[in-house]
């Protein structure tokens, strides 16, 4: 039967797998350091010598496209819709609707970031369409997000390079339950402090594009609805990618709540807000395969997929990850950078 975290802490399940003498054994004063990073490539090759049906699915979305687009109007309207709301419904409003929304949009920008709306020989038109589904969100982030994810996949949990992995002294600091807590409710901030402390790039054209633009959209909805509309789309995005349900998925993907495993899939509900997102060890064995398709990936393959330690709840994610001390920011696989030969 398929194995899930929860099942994971019953003995006579899985043996010594996850008692917490093992747990305890990830060090909370460094990552977990390996030298080993095949895991990923291993497995694809192998799944494609023995189901190379699954090529057939390495092709474009086009309906990403009128998804994401029926999405970004939903939030346009809400905009309209929060701006005469007393404040505290504003902040109710961008919770609850705005932070699942512009999640889900965050999302969006990832599959976009993989080319999937119009395909990799029109690059340049997923980058605008990027640019376009960024609107909503309030901060620029389309184009970024694409340049550091790209470095995510080639380098998954390389040091210096993988900015998904935390800083050594959000490791240092955010070490107990309060502190994991503010840590989870500004994990926006933290991510841009790593994309200018660990690998800060040089910033593209298209990035200014991204920022005049998004600038100018969040003047145009400060003087068509007001600031209340303003701060519904700023706070929509700081609590959606925070203390928020969906937010597991930023722990849940890579953080080790296992010894051992890298990388974590989510086969729940909240998938269907998130792009298939969750379906996460098969995205990195496969990241040429659009979201909507991976469960068919999981299905073809299940005898790879459905023995490995997966999520039932992002919820629970959030919930372990400040609970339990043995987990923080800290519980990452870190690896050196390979030499070239």
């Amino acid at each position: 039967d398929p194995v899930t975290l929860s099942e994971l802490h019953l003995e006579q399940i899985l043996g010594q797998v996850c008692t917490p003498a093992m747990r305890k054994l990830a060090s909370l004063e460094d990552a977990e350091w390996v030298y080993n990073d095949r895991l990923h490539n291993d497995r694809r090759r192998e799944i494609l010598a023995k189901y190379p049906e699954i090529k057939s699915l390495m092709k474009p979305d086009p309906n990403l496209i009128w998804i994401i687009t029926i999405i970004i109007l939903i939030q346009l309207a809400l905009l309209y819709l929060v701006k005469d709301l007393e404040w505290k419904w504003v902040i109710f409003c961008a919770y609850v609707f705005g932070g699942s929304i512009n999640h889900s949009l965050i999302i969006a920008s990832h599959e976009i970031s993989h080319n999937f709306p119009f395909g990799h020989r029109k690059a340049l038109w997923n980058r605008w369409f990027g640019i376009f589904a960024n609107l909503p969100i309030g901060i620029p982030c389309s184009i970024s997000f694409k340049k550091y994810h790209t470095d995510h996949h080639r380098f998954l949990g390389v040091d210096g390079v993988d900015v998904g992995v935390p800083h050594y002294l959000e490791g240092w600091f955010f070490c107990t339950a309060y502190r994991k807590l503010v840590w989870i409710a500004f994990q926006p901030l933290f991510i841009t402090f790593r994309l200018l402390f660990i690998n800060r790039k040089p910033i593209s054209y298209l990035e200014i594009i991204n920022t005049v633009v998004q600038i100018t959209f969040d003047i145009i909805v400060y003087y068509v609805f007001g600031v209340k509309s303003l701060v519904y789309m700023l706070v929509a995005s700081m609590l959606g990618l925070g203390l928020h349900p969906i937010s597991g998925n930023l722990i849940g993907d890579h953080y080790m709540f296992l010894k051992d495993q890298e990388t974590f899939s989510y086969y729940g509900p909240l998938n269907l807000l998130t792009f298939n997102v969750g379906y996460h060890n098969e995205h990195h064995d496969f990241p040429n395969i659009p979201g909507k398709d991976l469960p068919l990936v999981r299905k073809i393959a299940a005898e790879y997929y459905d023995k490995l330690p997966h999520h039932i709840s992002w919820i629970k994610v959030l919930y372990d990850f400040v609970m339990d001390n043995t987990i923080s920011s800290y519980s990452r696989m870190k690896k050196r950078l390979p030499k070239r030969k």
